[in-house]
């Protein structure tokens, strides 16, 4: 194993008990700089993370994420959000912290080196070689993490690990490994600072991107988002009347006519065709609006 930034000494930081609150807060926010160097020059793995995902997705896969502690929250709270935002199925991009869900609450960081916990939540929902796994851990060493990586590989699944240090065995276990290296913490091993904000940045651009690759964003409009509420639908009707040239009751209108589907009332108002003809473009193009009004336009040319 490489060098284990995480648990270095800060030598910025020694004197940190003796200071004022505000030069605390300025000696972490000059810290966190660090965490952009860091991403950047981990841009080119991240995007292969996303096309891996992209692919294996076309095909049917769903993600699992593993973590234990802070890595572990962090997994579950970035895919909590993928479901209202982005209408995928639940069971398709699953996060799982060593612990269980009480985890999320309670410290329970001893369970980090439950090896075998992991292996029997993936095997219970049958985790195979169509699947991937992203295994989050600050240090590349943490056993539950590893865990889920050596399983994954026995499956001959696809794998992809964030971890904060150099040539970890994180990353020799998986087929894209980001290693995020933001420098030593301010109080020395506590990766819930810039290793956890770098982790949660990381898994945000992973699902994001990935989301956006799918189809799932037009422009810069969470298309895809659930209206479970008036609230959102109206924010779709007003998002509706944005990308369109909709009046407010045309817009209602026509999000009752596709039964709230943003996808389809968009290629409807930009084209002019009708639910059935939109319908067929939006599965010709894979489910990306654009594409799909570029289709149409192509075929009235012809």
């Amino acid at each position: 194993m490489g060098k284990t930034v995480t648990e270095a000494t800060n030598q910025n930081s020694l004197s940190i008990d003796e200071m004022e609150a505000i030069d605390i807060v300025t000696l972490m926010l000059e810290e966190d700089r660090h965490i952009q160097e860091g991403i950047q020059k981990s841009l080119t793995t991240i995007a292969e993370a996303v096309e891996l995902i992209v692919d294996k997705w076309q095909h049917g896969a769903r993600v699992f994420v593993a973590g234990a502690g802070t890595s572990g929250r962090i997994g579950v709270l970035d895919a909590v959000e993928l479901g209202p935002t982005f209408s995928i199925d639940p069971h398709r991009w699953i996060a799982f912290i060593a612990g269980g869900k009480n985890a999320m609450w309670e410290p329970l960081e001893q369970h980090e080196d439950s090896a075998s916990d992991i292996v029997q939540e993936l095997q219970q929902l049958e985790f195979n070689e169509n699947d991937v796994l992203i295994a989050i851990s600050a240090s590349g060493t943490t056993p539950y993490s590893l865990a889920a990586l050596t399983y994954a590989k026995e499956k001959q699944a696809s794998s992809i690990s964030i971890s904060c240090n150099h040539q970890t065995i994180s990353s020799e276990l998986s087929d894209v490994g980001i290693e995020l290296i933001v420098g030593p913490e301010v109080i020395r091993g506590s990766t819930r600072l810039k290793a956890g904000t770098a982790q949660k940045i990381a898994i945000n651009m992973i699902s994001t991107a990935t989301m956006v690759k799918l189809g799932k964003v037009y422009q810069n409009e969470m298309i895809d988002m659930q209206l479970i509420n008036n609230k959102l639908v109206k924010r779709a009707e007003t998002m509706l009347r944005q990308l369109t040239n909709l009046n407010e009751q045309e817009a209602k209108e026509l999000m009752n006519e596709t039964n709230n589907d943003v996808k389809l009332s968009i290629i409807i108002a930009k084209t002019g065709c009708d639910k059935n003809v939109a319908e067929k473009y939006l599965n010709k193009a894979n489910n990306h609006v654009k594409k799909a009004i570029l289709l149409f336009e192509m075929d009235q040319k012809d």
